[in-house]
């Protein structure tokens, strides 16, 4: 009889593992690949921890590309610095912020995603309220200026940090969705920053007085922020650094290019972002008045907007078509557009000027995504050509792709300097942006010819859609 009772089948469902939740917002036993957990708890939380994530990497963006924005008010507001110094304005935030993406890919795991949302949310108080103590005074010095617009770099570098804190939260199978959800919100910042500030800088006494409202309307949202994350957001004991994947990821030639192609992407999505307003009013200075109407400062957020908006079907193309195949469509495109920019510049209306770099603006989003899909294709496609050479210690193909995701943006982001740098030289050499411009045609081709033969001829070659 006891024996009977010992082998009778059992139909509980085995029950989650328990989490533990600790002081300060800690949860040991996290474990999203568990099904009862993440069904009984897991997506709850995950969720909560998205939205206030996605609010403060939005945040990020937007004091990320203020400065691209308040530049053009500048000379109404009394303030003469020469070419030179405005492209140094607009593209010194994206030096720092592509640069401290690096270490804020580090810090979620060593003081807890919630705990570095609070502080990285914090930090961008301070280029808020720099950049309106400012430009509050034409007296301030170009050097203060460009102090002030390097600390907006902190906006840049939160990217990186909220992208690795969601990927901690979300299981294998949601992951895409749950990062493509992050990114787009954060991307919007741009857009939403050039949409906000014009209508900002045009109500009330004139752009002098009201200009300072460009940095202290972001104060009570960052705030807002700061208080979300401390009281709303989790840190997970389970979040461990993985510097051993991130320096075999480094050793990999194909790391190398695809940022060079990420470059061309997402460097050109942000570069044109930040520079944009500053080529309307140059071109167009009859439309640069500071009114309410069809103002070159009130259209421009319509590029970052049509970047960000693209983004996610670039990812969608890449998982139908192959994402080599959809980046090298990309560059072709961009290359072809820029060059009718270049034919058609001195004759070209506004309108026409608006509508080609809407074009290059959505272009540039497609292969922000198709290129974003690939990474972790041409790893996997890297290690199975290697299978034969490697060796029982060698790291596994999903943590170098991991790895090579954070590089990736990383690089990526240099464009946000590049692109205005290079325009400010064409400027101020040439009175005119077609020598700059040129430049990106030959970096696309090269980029189309890079894609083509390494990625799609080898991916054919192999029988794999890369």
């Amino acid at each position: 009889m006891s024996a009977l009772i010992t082998t009778a089948p059992s139909n509980t469902a085995p029950a989650a593992p328990e989490l533990v939740h600790r002081r300060g917002r800690w949860i040991d036993g996290w474990d999203p690949e568990n099904q009862a957990q993440w069904k009984a708890v897991g997506r709850r939380i995950a969720a909560r921890n998205l939205r206030w994530s996605i609010f403060a990497e939005f945040l990020g963006f937007v004091v990320w590309q203020l400065w691209s924005i308040v530049v053009v008010s500048l000379p109404a507001a009394g303030f003469a610095f020469d070419t030179a110094q405005t492209f140094w304005l607009i593209s010194i935030p994206s030096l720092v912020g592509a640069t401290l993406r690096f270490p804020y890919t580090f810090m979620v795991p060593k003081v807890g995603g919630r705990n570095w949302t609070i502080v990285s949310a914090a930090l961008l108080l301070l280029p808020a309220i720099g950049l309106a103590m400012c430009v509050a005074n034409p007296e301030t010095p170009f050097g203060v200026m460009l102090l002030v617009a390097a600390l907006a770099g902190f906006g840049g570098g939160n990217f990186a940090s909220s992208m690795a804190n969601i990927t901690y939260f979300y299981p294998q199978r949601e992951k895409g969705w749950a990062l493509g959800l992050n990114a787009a919100g954060g991307n919007l910042g741009a857009a939403v920053a050039q949409l906000i500030v014009p209508i900002v800088v045009t109500i009330g006494a004139g752009v002098t007085l009201q200009l300072p409202l460009a940095g202290w309307v972001w104060v009570p949202l960052i705030l807002i922020a700061v208080a979300g994350a401390a009281l709303r957001m989790d840190n997970l004991s389970h979040a461990k650094a993985d510097f051993a994947a991130s320096v075999a990821a480094f050793r990999e030639p194909h790391l190398w290019l695809l940022s060079f192609l990420y470059l061309g992407t997402f460097g050109s999505f942000i570069g044109f972002a930040g520079v944009f307003p500053k080529l309307l009013a140059d071109q167009f200075p009859e439309f640069s008045g500071i009114h309410l109407g069809a103002t070159t400062l009130q259209l421009a957020f319509l590029g970052a907007l049509c970047g960000s908006l693209a983004r996610p079907y670039g990812g969608r193309l890449a998982d139908r078509f192959g994402g080599a195949t959809i980046t090298m469509i990309a560059f072709g495109v961009m290359a072809a557009t820029t060059v009718t920019l270049i034919l058609t510049l001195p004759s070209l209306g506004f309108w026409g000027f608006l509508g080609l770099f809407l074009v290059l603006f959505a272009t540039s989003g497609i292969g922000n995504g198709s290129t974003y899909r690939m990474i972790p294709t041409v790893f996997a496609w890297r290690a199975g050509a290697a299978d034969a050479h490697r060796s029982s210690g060698d790291i596994g193909t999903q943590r170098k792709a991991a790895a090579a995701l954070g590089i990736i943006a990383a690089i990526g982001a240099y464009g946000g300097f590049l692109i205005p740098q290079v325009l400010g030289l064409s400027k101020s050499a040439t009175g005119g942006y077609g020598a700059g411009l040129s430049w990106f045609v030959v970096a696309y081709a090269l980029m189309l010819a890079v894609t083509a033969v390494v990625y799609v001829r080898g991916g054919r070659r192999s029988g794999t859609r890369l």
